[in-house]
């Protein structure tokens, strides 16, 4: 945490030293283009030309008017080309002297500046420090109110949780208390109705046993009884059974012989017959006499044999049958006949 509280000042004094630098920096570029620009604007000496002096003896010449005005004019030409060099010379040194001065004046006024820029920073610095100390003093007296706020927070949590353990753990130990005497209870109440649901269980069985044993001694009385009637029942119907099946037989040999008889008067043999030729034919006729089908189910042999005999079936227009239908239906819906010379069976 005091490692980067340093950190922190330290950023601050360079975040606060920067603008310092800068300008301390921009005044001595501005000096050293101002030195520079002075000695671009100092003129170069330039050598005095050298004056020759001469004198030209000649004759004297008498003193021409002209000649005296132009000499004097040359003179005068002279004088004020010397006197323009020298003004020229005397403008560039007073120039030279004042740019000099002028020179030393900015140095100072830049040595000045920079002293006073190099004040300030210090000042500015110290007052930098000054802030970033009370800035760390400050944060870290937050820090310590903040980690003091907090550890009272925590306690006052941690309080706050055993409270509520101790006041959670009171009311499971009353809630466990009042489920187990519910518990008791309904065991208590289940026990007592196991008990009764046992007695009403015992009386109930033992009297499905009593009303079981009636219904057994009802059943088999009743069966008994049913046993005879079915018995003395089945002896009626055998008895009426044989009774007509008697009848029924009795009948039928009788519808039998009837219509052997008419078939042996339709019937003509041909002249080949002979006594060992048997034609079996099968006759299917309806319940009003009327013949419905005849087929050859054995032939003899000889087919003028069979075919009489099949001519003789189909002569009949109506066979003698029983009114009865369960006589009909048994013997003369469909029966098998026989066909020789000797007898009809």
């Amino acid at each position: 945490m005091k490692g980067h509280e340093r950190d922190t000042v330290n950023k601050d004094s360079v975040s606060l030293k920067s603008p310092v630098a800068l300008s301390l920096g921009l005044h001595l570029m501005i000096v050293v283009v101002a030195l520079a620009g002075w000695s671009w604007t100092n003129p170069v000496q330039e050598p005095e030309p050298r004056s020759i002096s001469a004198r030209l003896i000649s004759p004297e010449p008498k003193p021409s008017p002209v000649v005296e005005e132009e000499d004097q004019r040359a003179e005068a030409e002279k004088r004020e080309q010397a006197a323009e060099q020298q003004r020229k010379k005397d403008e560039a040194e007073r120039k030279k002297a004042q740019q000099e001065a002028e020179r030393k004046a900015a140095e100072k006024a830049a040595q000045e500046k920079a002293r006073k820029l190099e004040q300030e920073r210090k000042q500015q610095e110290a007052k930098a420090r000054e802030k970033a100390e009370q800035q760390a003093r400050a944060k870290e007296a937050a820090r310590k109110k903040a980690e003091a706020e907090a550890k009272e927070r925590e306690r006052q949590k941690a309080e706050q949780e055993r409270k509520r353990q101790e006041e959670a753990k009171r009311k499971a130990e009353e809630e466990k208390k009042r489920q187990e005497e519910r518990r008791r209870a309904e065991e208590a109440e289940r026990k007592r109705k196991e008990e009764q649901a046992r007695k009403e269980a015992e009386r109930k069985r033992k009297e499905a046993e009593r009303r079981l044993r009636e219904q057994q001694l009802n059943a088999l009385a009743e069966e008994a009884e049913q046993a005879r009637e079915s018995e003395a029942r089945r002896q009626r119907e055998a008895a009426a059974a044989r009774a007509r099946e008697a009848q029924m037989l009795s009948d039928s040999e009788k519808y039998q012989a009837l219509i052997r008889d008419r078939l042996a008067q339709a019937w003509y043999p041909p002249a080949s017959a002979t006594e060992n030729m048997v034609a079996r034919l099968q006759i299917t006729l309806l319940p009003t006499g009327e013949l419905q089908s005849v087929s050859l189910v054995s032939s003899s042999g000889n087919t003028a044999f069979d075919n009489s005999a099949l001519s003789a079936v189909r002569s009949l227009n109506r066979y003698p049958v029983p009114g009865d239908r369960d006589t009909f239906e048994r013997y003369f819906r469909q029966f098998t006949i026989e066909f020789n010379p000797k007898r009809l069976r």
